[in-house]
C-alpha cells in the first residue's frame, strides 16, 4: 500500500489535470501505422502546447520494442520540448499510466517539482517478433566472428533446434494461461453469468456513445491520421446482438460466458494526464479540469491462490476504511472494464461480508455498491484498452467527470492488472 502526500506529513496536496489522448482504434485498424513512440508524440505535443512546461515526465509501455529502452525520454525528444526534463518510463501491466500517475505524486515537492506529465501508450498493431533466445545467442556468434571462413564456422554451430520466434502474448508468464482464461475461472468461481456480463458491456457502449453524441469527449481526444473518435464503440448493439455471440476463451466445455462483445478489444492509443502540486496547477489553463488526489492503493494478491484480476477487490475496501467511507458516499465509480466479468465479480466481492472479513481482513460495513454511479461516459469495454495508456485515460475522464460535481464529491478510481495486482485511487472535487 502506498499513499498520497497530504499537508499532515510536510508534504504539498497532490492534484490531477485532465489531458488528451489519442483515439482508440482497433488494432489492425485506423492507427495501426503506428507504434507506441508513433502514437505518444502527438500527445505529448498536445499537452506541452498548453504552455506548461513539466518538471519531469513518465511514461510507458507494456509491450517491450527492441527501438527504444525508455519510451519516456524518447517521446520528449522526439516531440521536440525541452529536452532538459527529466522523463522515464514504467511498466504495471494495464495498471502502467495509472502508477505513473502515483510515482510522480511521490516526487512532487514545489522544490522545483511542482508538475508532472505522466501517460502512456499501446500499439496493439506493432508488436515486434523477436527471435529465441537460443538463435540470438547462436546469431551473435556469427556477428562477433572474423573473417569469411569464421563466420562460415559460426553459422555452422547454429542449432537448428532453436531456430524459432518468440511472439508476445496476452497470457501471464507464471501460469500460462491468457487474461481471458483466468477471467473465465472467476467468473464460474463466483456464478457470473452471461447476462450480467452482457448488461454491463450494452451499458458500458450504450453510454460511451452517448457520451460522444453530447460532447463529453470532444477536448479530451485529439484527431489523429484519418479519425478524431474512439473506433471501439458498438452505437448499435444490444442485449440480443451481444447474446449471439460465442465464447472466446472457453469453445469447448459450453460453459464459456466471455465474448469479444463483453471484453475488451486489442486497442491501438496512448493518453496523457497532469499531476500537480497547486504551484504546479498555477502554469496550467484555468480552464483544465482539477481534482484532488486524497490517496491511493496499489495492490497484489497470490496468483495460485486468488482469481488473477482481483487485486482492485482487496484494495477498495482497504482504501475506503481508512477514510471512514462508504460505497455510497463516492459519487463516481471508474472502474476499468478488463472484462465485464471482472466488473461484475469485484462488484458482488465488495458487497460479500464474508469475503471482506475473512480475505480483506476489513469489517466495516459499506453498504449496497451504487452501480448506476459506475463508468458513466462508457469504460474500457466500448472505449478499448491499449495497456499503457489505459491509467491516463480512465483518470482524465474522471478528473472531467469529478470536476463537474458539487464540492467534496469523492471518486474511485480502479485498474486490475496482470500478474494479479492492481492500482485503485482516491479523489476528490475541491
Amino acid at each position: 500500500m502506498a499513499r498520497a502526500a497530504t499537508k499532515t506529513t510536510g508534504k504539498p496536496d497532490i492534484w490531477l489535470a485532465s489531458g488528451v489522448r489519442t483515439p482508440f482504434a482497433r488494432a489492425g485498424g485506423v492507427l495501426a501505422k503506428r507504434d507506441a513512440l508513433q502514437l505518444s508524440v502527438p500527445v505529448v505535443k498536445a499537452m506541452l502546447e498548453q504552455g506548461a512546461r513539466p518538471d519531469l515526465a513518465v511514461w510507458g509501455a507494456v509491450i517491450p520494442s527492441l527501438g527504444w529502452s525508455n519510451i519516456a525520454r524518447e517521446a520528449l525528444v522526439e516531440a521536440g520540448v525541452d529536452r532538459t526534463i527529466p522523463a522515464f518510463s514504467t511498466v504495471m501491466a494495464c495498471s502502467t499510466s495509472m502508477v505513473g500517475a502515483f510515482e510522480a505524486a511521490g516526487m512532487l515537492d514545489d522544490r522545483g517539482r511542482s508538475l508532472a506529465l505522466v501517460g502512456g501508450a499501446e500499439s496493439m498493431s506493432r508488436v515486434q517478433v523477436g527471435l529465441s533466445q537460443g538463435l540470438s545467442d547462436d546469431l551473435r556468434g556469427v556477428m562477433e566472428a572474423r573473417g569469411f571462413e569464421g563466420k562460415l564456422k559460426a553459422l555452422g554451430r547454429v542449432k537448428w533446434s532453436e531456430v524459432g520466434l518468440d511472439i508476445p502474448q496476452i497470457k501471464n508468464r507464471a501460469t500460462g494461461k491468457s487474461m481471458g482464461e483466468h477471467t473465465e475461472e472467476m467468473a464460474k468461481g463466483w456464478g457470473i453469468s452471461r447476462a450480467e456480463q452482457d448488461e454491463i458491456a450494452l451499458a458500458s457502449h450504450s453510454r460511451a456513445a452517448a457520451a460522444w453524441t453530447n460532447g463529453f469527449f470532444h477536448d479530451l481526444v485529439l484527431r489523429l491520421d484519418e479519425t478524431g473518435r474512439d473506433t471501439t464503440i458498438r452505437a448499435d448493439t444490444s442485449l440480443e446482438k451481444l447474446g449471439k455471440l460465442t465464447p472466446s476463451f472457453d469453445r469447448t466445455s459450453g460453459a464459456g460466458t466471455l465474448t469479444a462483445g463483453n471484453s475488451s478489444p486489442l486497442t491501438d492509443g496512448a493518453a496523457a494526464v497532469w499531476v500537480a502540486t497547486e504551484q504546479g496547477l498555477e502554469r496550467l489553463p484555468a480552464a483544465t479540469p482539477r481534482v484532488r488526489l486524497i490517496d491511493y492503493e496499489v495492490n497484489a494478491i497470490d496468483l495460485f491462490e486468488e482469481y488473477l484480476l482481483m487485486a482492485p477487490a482487496y484494495a477498495i475496501p482497504r482504501l475506503l476504511a481508512r477514510h471512514g467511507l462508504k460505497y455510497e458516499d463516492i459519487a463516481l465509480w471508474e472502474i476499468h472494464e478488463a472484462f465485464a466479468a471482472q466488473v461484475a465479480t469485484h462488484i458482488k466481492a465488495l458487497q460479500d461480508a464474508s469475503f471482506l472479513k475473512d480475505k480483506v481482513g476489513v469489517t466495516a460495513k459499506f453498504g449496497r455498491f451504487p452501480v448506476e454511479r459506475m463508468n458513466p461516459n462508457g469504460g474500457s469495454t466500448a472505449l478499448g484498452h491499449p495497456f499503457g495508456a489505459t491509467g491516463a485515460r480512465i483518470l482524465s475522464q474522471a478528473v472531467k467527470e469529478l470536476a463537474a460535481m458539487p464540492a467534496g464529491a469523492w471518486a474511485v478510481v480502479s485498474i486490475c492488472a496482470d500478474g494479479g495486482q492492481g492500482t485503485v485511487a482516491l479523489l476528490r472535487n475541491g
